[in-house]
């Protein structure tokens, strides 16, 4: 239920943005970082909690985070200006962050070794189903009600679970091993950690700070290019000295040496950014140019996660009988094409013929990421394979983080750029063909990422450690 209720947030919020914009009259780079916030607070958070879980318990902080996840939700609803609706969206992201790290570890706990890949499959049910319900939902409630009403539906279910789960919840953390808090203290990473925060964070700030520059100072987009790379480079270069000095690191870097942990790793990141582009652009799009009704908007949308629902299964067994390396580069393959099919749309596109596009997309998702996740985990060692857990939802996470940072970045320059400084708000029926060769350039850049992508995969290593070629431990 928790693995339910974030995901089918997330993607009902994507199809809100455009109805956002034009009710607090915001900028797209203020409207993105409604998810942006969301994205950054997980990303930065997930490997806090994995420690934190050592001293309070898993199914405390799970517990925890479903409450404060539903708190969250019913600020997000109430909120009277976008800049406190992004405060809450950052509430709202704790509660999901502890529910996320916890989640994978809590059915370790409880289901045997030898069911713990069905364990973990019903994550991936539950995330298929998430992430298909909320477009749907999202575009039915906006249509006949208020977008303030996609936050209501997850405040009752949220608060419901944790008092029906609390006494469960309680017992599974007063059966778990936990240390003291001087013990936590004396290991946890503390300047790692912070180290950790401010790179992310600036690597954000900095690409979102050149989307709202763009449509304002002419000179100021090639200016903040010409001194974003050093300090965007700075803070992960003095992170991954400390890194390598520390006795108890955050990040563990030996892991990052293996080529096949590493390949995983940046061709999960790069998966996830090339479906961020799509699934943050796509509404705006579908509303502007195609001018769908938002419930029909939801629908087209839908076939993402519809396509991974069904073929997710597939991709599994394929991996089990032949291993990581042709599956996840076959899937990322047919992300590159789909990013190539999409960069070809036209204002008299068909709504079948793109959901289409986005059901191809889907479908090389799907056949990418189980086998990805299997072959990092399956290479490591049990000591290992909670960190490695939480660094492939980092992975991921980061992804999403980059794909809407910049979609957001391509898309605002090139619109500024063809419009003489206008912002999507602003936009009319004859901005039409800037509109599209916009987002022509912002799918194209996307299909180079899944291109890059791809290399990363076919470059993994298919038998190492514990890993045999197509047999894994999970």
């Amino acid at each position: 239920m928790g693995v339910f209720m974030s995901t089918m947030d997330s993607s009902m919020i994507n199809v809100a943005l455009p109805t956002i914009m034009e009710t607090f009259d915001s900028t797209l780079a203020v409207t993105e970082w409604i998810v942006l916030v969301y994205l950054l607070t997980i990303t930065v958070m997930l490997l806090f909690w994995g420690d934190l879980s050592r001293y309070l318990g898993q199914g405390a902080i799970y517990g925890r985070g479903l409450l404060l996840f539903a708190t969250g939700s019913l600020l997000c609803s109430l909120a009277p200006t976008i800049h406190l609706l992004i405060f809450f969206r950052f509430i709202q992201a704790v509660g999901a962050s502890m529910m996320m790290a916890m989640g994978p570890a809590l059915i370790r706990s409880v289901f045997p070794p030898e069911q713990l890949g069905h364990g973990l499959g019903q994550i991936g049910i539950a995330t298929s189903l998430g992430l298909m319900t909320g477009p749907a939902v999202s575009g039915v409630l906006i249509r006949w009600s208020h977008w303030r009403a996609i936050f209501w539906i997850t405040v009752p279910v949220g608060v419901l679970v944790y008092l029906l789960g609390q006494r469960l919840l309680a017992a599974i953390s007063d059966g778990q091993e936990t240390e003291t808090e001087s013990d936590l203290r004396k290991r946890f990473d503390r300047t790692g950690a912070l180290l950790w925060t401010v790179a992310i964070t600036i690597t954000i700030l900095l690409t979102t700070s050149i989307t709202s520059s763009c449509c304002t100072v002419d000179s100021a987009p090639p200016v903040l290019l010409a001194g974003a790379v050093p300090a965007l480079l700075l803070p992960w270069a003095i992170l991954i000295r400390y890194e390598s000095r520390t006795r108890n690191p955050i990040l563990p870097l030996p892991l990052f040496r293996k080529r096949f942990f590493s390949m995983a790793m940046l061709s999960a990141m790069l998966s996830f950014t090339v479906l961020f582009f799509v699934l943050i652009l796509m509404p705006f799009y579908l509303t502007r140019i195609i001018r769908l009704p938002p419930d029909r908007v939801g629908y087209v949308m839908m076939a993402v996660p519809l396509c991974v629902f069904f073929v997710a299964p597939l991709a599994g067994r394929l991996h089990d009988r032949i291993g990581a390396r042709i599956v996840a580069t076959s899937g990322l393959a047919c992300c590159l094409a789909a990013m190539l099919l999409l960069s070809r749309l036209q204002a008299d596109s068909r709504p079948f013929t793109i959901a289409l596009r986005l059901a191809f997309l889907g479908f090389g998702q799907a056949m990418f990421l189980a086998p990805n996740s299997a072959a990092a985990l399956g290479g490591v060692g049990p000591a290992q394979s909670g960190i490695t857990s939480s660094l492939l939802a980092t992975a991921r996470n980061m992804g999403m983080l980059l794909g809407t940072a910049l979609a957001g970045l391509i898309f605002a320059l090139s619109f500024s750029h063809l419009t003489g400084g206008l912002d999507i708000r602003d936009f009319t029926p004859d901005d039409m063909p800037a509109f599209l060769q916009a987002l022509h350039l912002t799918f194209g850049f996307g299909a180079f990422l899944a291109a890059l992508g791809l290399a990363a995969s076919w470059l993994r290593e298919e038998r190492t450690g514990n890993e045999t070629t197509g047999k894994t431990g999970t």
